[in-house]
């Protein structure tokens, strides 16, 4: 494993098997643990993992009856509830004043969250087990956030055509300003994660991603005032639809 992505190829191929309590990486020194059940062989993860030809070998294996990573889940279901649960309710706040203050931008950032929530949803899931409907889970939320990227940059091409009302600037800039302290304070849950997995790591970055989306949404309302024009807020939003659209890809590419 030399990085996030094959990582979690390694945790979508286990996806296969049953009896897979839980999976740690310790990517910088290329070590794959996982804590599996009586009745899952030795012999079958190896099946699985040699052919994905990332030098897979049997190190050792020892009876563990008290995981000691169980608290580190527990801490991460807390932190990954609260990230889920935010993420969703400016997914709502965010889409419902866009489409009220005719902001692209606000629209795109709201989708953005949801498709964040969905991630969450996902990690939230990767804590507990490993199943087959992972992959069914993930795809679906692909294709989802796929479908409402293309609906995005539809809305925001019709708009550059057909010229729309200015969007409330003030309300632009409001709204993602309560966003912003929103991925701020879920930046700073998952900062307190010890766990070093890889569904943590990409939920740090997606969240990063936020903020620099939420830092964007409130620039294109301080243009859009100033100008009084809607073209910030349409090159904001299609910035962001792009972005959700290549996240989604990313989602799809995993869960094959």
């Amino acid at each position: 494993m030399d990085c996030p992505s094959e990582d979690q190829i390694i945790r979508m191929t286990l996806g296969n098997c049953n009896g897979i309590d839980h999976v740690h990486t310790d990517i910088p020194n290329r070590l794959l643990f996982v804590y599996h059940s009586e009745k899952l062989e030795v012999n079958e993860l190896l099946a699985v993992l040699v052919p994905l030809n990332f030098g897979t070998e049997h190190k050792e294996s020892v009876d563990v009856k008290n995981i000691e990573s169980q608290h580190i889940q527990t801490d991460d279901t807390i932190i990954l509830k609260w990230a889920l649960a935010i993420n969703f309710a400016f997914f709502v706040v965010e889409v419902g004043v866009g489409f009220l203050s005719k902001s692209v931008g606000l629209l795109a950032d709201g989708l953005d969250m949801l498709a964040d929530a969905a991630v969450y949803a996902l990690a939230l899931f990767v804590v507990h087990k490993y199943t087959k409907a992972k992959k069914n889970i993930a795809a679906l939320s692909g294709y989802f956030q796929i479908l409402l990227a293309f609906m995005g940059v539809f809305e925001t091409i019709r708009r550059f055509v057909f010229p729309s009302q200015t969007p409330e600037a003030n309300m632009m800039v409001i709204i993602s300003a309560f966003a912003l302290i929103g991925n701020a304070i879920t930046m700073i849950l998952l900062q307190k994660s010890k766990n070093k997995e890889a569904h943590i790591q990409a939920s740090k970055i997606f969240t990063s991603n936020d903020i620099f989306a939420n830092l964007g949404v409130i620039m294109a309302g301080i243009l859009v005032y100033l100008t009084d024009s809607n073209i910030p807020d349409l090159v904001v939003g299609l910035v962001v639809f792009t972005l959700v659209a290549k996240g989604a890809l990313a989602i799809l590419k995993l869960s094959k």
